[in-house]
């Protein structure tokens, strides 16, 4: 599939390369965490003015070609996150760096101590997401349009969030795997410590780290 940028209706022009993602897969779930409070810090993140999911064009090539298999096993994905300005990352270590603000603790690091979120890499000042090769996202049932059963939040910081935990279920597991080989065929390859996060292999900007807005 070649995806081409032109014709396509946008908020507002995004950088040449970038696209909407629900503009390429029509009937994915967009559930954007870091433009709302329902992620690790609680709030909506610097960079995030809409909840939109922005995507570079191979990563949606790729990501449009796993959106075919899982459609075809009776699922389709619910994206969290792709594209993320650095602004959003800046803001996130200010997070990370505010020992008093533990208020996600209970939900998404109940086993974690939050002033070793940098030194255990949970929290990084680099990120793939902003040089537009990552994604995060899971897969809901096509009927109900309900999550399946990963184990796991999304962004849960623990060892139950690494794709080859032994502290889920087999159904669980079962479920990681749905996503992890549609994914992987099509040419992304996983984090090892995050059952909803993939990058494309290769990446297209691997030596730049964007900072346009999400809106």
């Amino acid at each position: 599939m070649n995806i081409s940028t032109s014709g396509i209706k946008k908020a507002y022009d995004l950088p040449d390369g970038f696209v909407y993602i629900d503009d390429i897969i029509e009937d994915c779930i967009i559930d954007a965490k870091l433009a709302g409070t329902d992620n690790i810090t609680g709030h909506p993140l610097d960079g995030y003015e809409k909840p939109l999911v922005v995507m570079s064009v191979e990563a949606a090539e790729a990501c449009s070609k796993a959106a075919d298999i899982l459609r075809k096993k009776g699922y389709i994905m619910k994206i969290f996150d792709s594209y993320r300005p650095q602004s959003a990352v800046d803001d996130l270590c200010r997070w990370g760096e505010d020992l008093e603000d533990q208020r996600r603790k209970p939900i998404q690091y109940p086993h974690i101590d939050k002033a070793k979120m940098f030194e255990e890499e949970y929290i990084c000042r680099k990120s793939s997401h902003t040089r537009g090769g990552a994604i995060d996202l899971t897969i809901v049932n096509m009927e109900t349009h309900q999550e399946v059963d990963m184990g796991t939040c999304f962004d849960y910081m623990d060892t139950r969030s690494w794709p080859e935990s032994t502290e889920i279920s087999e159904e669980q597991h079962n479920n990681r795997w749905i996503l992890r080989e549609a994914m992987l065929s099509c040419g992304f390859i996983p984090f090892p410590n995050e059952w909803w996060h993939f990058s494309v292999d290769p990446e297209p900007y691997p030596d730049t780290y964007f900072n346009f807005p999400v809106r």
